[in-house]
């Protein structure tokens, strides 16, 4: 019997202010990954969902090859193999870049593939849509809540159409990692507090809040290209604007994004658990297994190292900062050799993401709260 995801709200809810961070992993689905995390969120009976973005994965593959179909297919195999019963299956940032009636209705097509290839969690990501003029933050969220509102009451119509009331729903106010003159421009407490008023105005009820808050996504580096430990969180906008919506009795909690890079004991000794309700680490799986195939199918790690240098030169950036940014692309362009690794290559992989996983779950106090989530 297939272990399928369980909907998104019900983990939400259990969990919420039970002093954890549920992990968010993306997976990218690279063979092994999702059995590594998946065995060690069993073996602790720590929470767990397994995510992946629209630029990831649309209707024609995105980067790395799989539609919502393949994607969920392979993800539910690997649950099943391992046997765990409690997790969910995120369709995390589902782009809205403008708010045209051809973005929207793409996006809406992008959905529906997803919701009947059996997602049980959706993160609408309309942060894109900001009006830096606006007068108040009324002004300044207009297009990102006209298209968010859209957007959501497609998946609700959509999922009632299936007679599903339960399923997960992360919005964003912020975009993550946008910056100015001054740096990186962060969410407001009473931006996020505006957001989540005027959705449940407008009959939308998300659990969780995307913000920028201080971090960027993938890894950082420093002036030479040399990959650097990523401290910029800022935990004090973060529980500000945590407040801001518990001072409105709202149920939404914080989803924190781009922690890869973030030092294990920061994550556990300073995160807000109980005001960061959900953690999203992507790139760092990435990097376990570009480790694991270097050093078991060098020739292959080779051959994608010099096509993303070579599809992607960077002037003035070092060969390490050209190669982190981008080789997530490799994996489309070699699609047939990554999902054809050797038994000991996919036996590192999982073995390296399993320990790793460990480790993550202890950070974010996840550790046998898988039991608490009804």
């Amino acid at each position: 019997m297939a272990n399928k995801p369980i909907p998104g709200d019900v983990m939400y809810n259990s969990l919420r202010d039970k002093d954890c961070i549920i992990m968010a992993a993306n997976t990218r689905f690279i063979p092994g990954v999702a059995e590594g995390l998946f065995r060690a969120a069993k073996d602790l009976d720590a929470p767990i969902i397994i995510e992946i973005a629209r630029s990831e994965s649309d209707l024609k593959g995105g980067y790395t090859g799989y539609t919502p179909k393949d994607f969920a297919e392979r993800v539910i195999k690997a649950a099943s193999n391992v046997g765990i019963k409690k997790w969910v299956l995120h369709a995390d940032h589902i782009g809205v870049k403008d708010g045209s009636p051809e973005t929207i209705q793409g996006t809406k097509d992008l959905i529906k593939a997803q919701i009947d290839a059996g997602f049980t969690s959706f993160a609408i990501d309309a942060s894109h849509i900001f009006n830096f003029e606006g007068k108040d933050e009324k002004e300044e969220l207009a297009g990102n809540l006209k298209a968010t509102i859209e957007i959501g009451n497609y998946i609700k119509d959509e999922m009632a159409k299936k007679k599903i009331k339960s399923y997960g729903l992360e919005v964003e106010v912020g975009e993550v990692g946008r910056k100015d003159a001054n740096g990186l421009i962060l969410t407001t407490p009473k931006q996020g507090a505006t957001f989540i008023s005027e959705l449940n105005k407008a009959g939308l009820k998300p659990n969780l809040l995307a913000t920028a808050n201080g971090t960027i996504h993938g890894n950082v580096y420093d002036d030479k290209g040399v990959k650097i430990p990523k401290v910029g969180i800022d935990i004090p906008r973060t529980k500000e604007i945590a407040k801001a919506l518990r001072d409105m009795n709202s149920e939404v909690r914080i989803a924190q994004h781009g922690i890869t890079g973030t030092p294990l004991e920061l994550i556990q000794s300073q995160f807000p658990r109980g005001d960061v309700l959900k953690g999203n680490v992507a790139t760092f799986w990435q990097d376990l297994v570009w480790s694991t195939i270097k050093i078991y199918e060098p020739e292959l790690y080779k051959n994608m190292y010099d096509w993303t240098l070579k599809t992607y030169p960077g002037t003035g950036k070092s060969d390490e900062e050209i190669f982190g940014k981008n080789c997530k692309f490799a994996f489309k362009q070699y699609f047939k050799e990554t999902h054809s690794l050797g038994k000991d290559t996919l036996r590192a992989i999982e073995s390296h993401c399993y320990a790793n996983a460990l480790m993550f779950f202890k950070a974010f106090n996840g550790i046998g709260k898988a039991k608490l989530v009804k």
